[in-house]
Order: C-alpha cells, then sequence, then structure tokens
C-alpha cells in the first residue's frame, strides 16, 4: 500500500521555499586496492597532521570518482527521489549528506536535523534492549531524556514490538528490528530524512503505516531524500528527482521525465532496442513443430507499423507466423511485465481465456491482439508470447521476451500519467445536482 505524497498542497515547491539541503560539486573518490588504499589513507592522514594535504581533483593509481561534481538542492517540505542503477553512488551520496563520511571535492550545507534511514536498524547494539536502543539512537539523533520519554509509547505503539521491548535486539527478528529502527528515526521528527530502500519494510500493513507517516512529516515541513530501485515508489512520493550514472550527475527537475530518462537508459539502451520490429531467424523442419513465429511489432489502426504505443491510443500486438502444417486449434498467450515495476506480471490474456479459437491451414498468418485503448501506463515493458495447440495443450513456438515502450500521447509526463496503475478512458460531464432528503 502507498499514499501518494504528491499531491500535499502545503508542501509544494515554491520559488522562494526554504532550502535545508544544498550539495555543491561534491566528489568522493576511493581505491579499489586495498593494501593501496590503507597506504593512501596514511599518507593522508599524515598530511592532515602536518598541515599540507591539499584537496585535488586527480585520482591516484587504482582510485576511481565514486561521485564527480554532483550538485543540487533540497527544499523544506520537499521530496527529493535519487535514482540510479547499483554503484552509481547513491547509497555514498546520503552517507556523505548524514556525515559519516567526508566528500573530497565539494560542499554540504545541511539546516536542522538529519536522520539517516540507510539501513534500518544498523546502529543498534544487539546486548542491549529495545527500550536501550531507543534511548541511545535518539540520544544520538540529538533529543534529550526528558523529549525521548516524551515518545517512547509512541515509538513502541508503532513498531508493534509490544513485550519485547525489554528483550535484547539480538533475540528480535529481522523484520522486528526494522521496524524499531523505522520508528525510532520518524519519531525523532527531523528536517531531513535520508531513506535508502527502506520502504518496503514490514508487511503491507505496516508499509501503509509508514507511508502515511512520511506523508505527516512531510505537512509538518520535513524533507526526504529518498533512494529506490522501484520507480513507482519514487514517482508516488516524490515531485522531483535526481538521476545519477557511475557518479556523475546525469539530469534532475520532475519526477517523471527523470524517471523517463533512468528507465530508458536502465531498460532500452540495456537491450539495444534499436528497431520496432522484432523479426525471429526461420528455422528449419526438423525445428519446427509446424507453425513458427516470424515477427512480433505494434501496429495502428490503419494497419501501419508503429515505434512505441502510445497512452490511450489504439494498439495492436501484432505476431506473424509461418504455417507449413494445419492446425484445427490453436492459442496465443501473452504475459506482459512492466520492467519499472521490477519485472511485476502485470497482464496475462489469451483467445483461448476467451474461447475463441484460431484455425490454421498451410499459410501465412498475423495473429492481433488488440487493445482498444492501450491501458498501460507509460514506461518500458517485456512481454513473452506462446502459441499453443488446443487441446491438448501442447507448445508450437514461443518468444521468450519482447521488450516495447509505452508513450504518453501528448508527450507530456505528470500525475495523471505515470503514477497510476493503468489508464482509463474517460468523459466529463457537468449536469444538474439531485436532491437527497
Amino acid at each position: 500500500m502507498i499514499i501518494s505524497m504528491t499531491d500535499q498542497p502545503s508542501s509544494s515547491k515554491t520559488e522562494d521555499s526554504e532550502v535545508v539541503l544544498s550539495v555543491e560539486g561534491v566528489s568522493k573518490k576511493f581505491c579499489r586496492d586495498l593494501k593501496r588504499s590503507l597506504f593512501y589513507g596514511v599518507q593522508d592522514i599524515a598530511s592532515d597532521l602536518l598541515g599540507i594535504r591539499e584537496k585535488s581533483d586527480k585520482i591516484r593509481k587504482k582510485e576511481f570518482w565514486a561521485l564527480d561534481n554532483v550538485s543540487f538542492e533540497l527544499r523544506r517540505g520537499e521530496a527529493l527521489g535519487l535514482v540510479g542503477k547499483n554503484g552509481s553512488g547513491k547509497s555514498t551520496l546520503l552517507r556523505i549528506i548524514a556525515g559519516l563520511i567526508k566528500p573530497d571535492l565539494g560542499t554540504v550545507k545541511v539546516k536542522g536535523r538529519v536522520a539517516p534511514l540507510i539501513a534500518l536498524g544498523a546502529g543498534f547494539n544487539p546486548i542491549l534492549t529495545g527500550r536501550e536502543n531507543i534511548y541511545a539512537n535518539m540520544s544520538i539523533l540529538g533529543l534529550t531524556k526528558q523529549e525521548i520519554d516524551d515518545r517512547f509509547d509512541e515509538v513502541v505503539e508503532f513498531a508493534e514490538i509490544g513485550d519485547a521491548i525489554d528483550s535484547p535486539v539480538q533475540t528480535y527478528s529481522s523484520g522486528m528490528a526494522a521496524r524499531l529502527g523505522f520508528a525510532t528515526a520518524i519519531h525523532t521528527e527531523p528536517d531531513i530524512l535520508l531513506i535508502d530502500e527502506v520502504l518496503s519494510v514490514g508487511d503491507i500493513k505496516f508499509r501503509g503505516k509508514c507511508t502515511r507517516k512520511l506523508a505527516d512529516l512531510r505537512t509538518k515541513g520535513t524533507s526526504f531524500l529518498i533512494v529506490s530501485h522501484n520507480s513507482s515508489t519514487i514517482s508516488y512520493v516524490c515531485q522531483n528527482a535526481v538521476y545519477l550514472c557511475q557518479g556523475e550527475l546525469v539530469t534532475q527537475g520532475r519526477v517523471n521525465d527523470v524517471l523517463e530518462k533512468y528507465e530508458e537508459d536502465l531498460f532500452l539502451n540495456k537491450h539495444n532496442i534499436e528497431s520496432s520490429v522484432l523479426k525471429i531467424p526461420k528455422k528449419s523442419k526438423s525445428h519446427s513443430h509446424g507453425l513458427d513465429i516470424k515477427y512480433v511489432c505494434f501496429k495502428d489502426e490503419q494497419g501501419i507499423i508503429i515505434e512505441s504505443p502510445k497512452v490511450g491510443e489504439y494498439a495492436a500486438l501484432c505476431v506473424g507466423c509461418s504455417a507449413w502444417k494445419n492446425f484445427s486449434s490453436i492459442a496465443l498467450f501473452v504475459n506482459i511485465r512492466d520492467l519499472s515495476r521490477e519485472g511485476e506480471s502485470i497482464l496475462k490474456v489469451s483467445n483461448y481465456f476467451d474461447r475463441n479459437f484460431i484455425s490454421v491451414t498451410d499459410e501465412e498468418i498475423e495473429i492481433q491482439f488488440q487493445m482498444t485503448p492501450c491501458h498501460f501506463r507509460q514506461g518500458i515493458y517485456e512481454a513473452t508470447l506462446v502459441i499453443n495447440t488446443v487441446p491438448p495443450p501442447g507448445r508450437i513456438d514461443e518468444v521468450e521476451s519482447f521488450k516495447f515502450q509505452v508513450k504518453d500521447r501528448n508527450q507530456i509526463s505528470g500525475i495523471g500519467v505515470n503514477t497510476n496503475m493503468f489508464y482509463q478512458p474517460r468523459q466529463w460531464q457537468v449536469l444538474k445536482s439531485i436532491s437527497f432528503n
């Protein structure tokens, strides 16, 4: 369960809203070789002690830039998404902002209290009880004992761990420790909350409660910097986003514009989708079952091949076949997955389910799955196609992967497109209201 936080009117970004976090030209380098890294570390410490170390934009042997000249701002009440592939520098950036490590170049200016949710429960002492860890962690985040006393019951109630609060944390399940870590951090009521892949903690009921609490904090002025590989989470929660790739800032701005660029780089470029038609190599008869898939593509209402379906417009998924045997009855099974939602299967259709079987003679045919209109939201998808005989079910041919992109027909990204689960055709009308007695 996710509650959209993009619709909070009191926390919309304005030109004069207060900047609570400013990242200016931040760069951070690491060394891939352990021994050399230790040598560089001793060398740098000695230079610091002697006061002769200078910040440098040059890297030494075996070093690389984990972050390279990254700049952006976070304003009060804003939720900012941080996206990028593994190894792009997202977690490194959060650790710099949290003060856990220092940048080699650039500056980070923070206004107010920062609460990092980088690894839930990571700061807990396993020997101490949950109660003792709450006091220790909230003290580190700047709260007085009286403030912790006032919020203690709320933390325990939110974490849903009951009597286990007085048991050592080492006896907790990973879920219990994560819930307590989340509850402890958010009840410090920070000015800035750093969230790294932790919105999936607990069961669906607890995740819903977490998201509602985050929305409540935003209305009170808390700002969020959120890292997630789930584009849906980012688009629901955030107004704006920053896209990192190999330590460099690729783009920043409106969340859906940034996500569109990120998903194109991640899925389209990764799999080299260069053509609107997937052509299948011809099989020899010894490797064929009598009917072979030749191509897969999309067409419009005029039968013209289109590069991509558009949200809310007619599109036909076309499967061209070459048959050299007769089939009294066959069925096409289509399974479509949303790659921006971690490959979640979103649609399974077949003419078999519709009891609309297809007979085939020795000829060239094209089977069409017509969408009137296309209900998919803007994004990147992958389809698996299987042709079976009916009955008994026997596989004739298949296409394991046909990747395609669905675009916004108006080329305008926004809440009405990317944050919905699907496209809903609609009409608007104004009528005279009726009275209820």
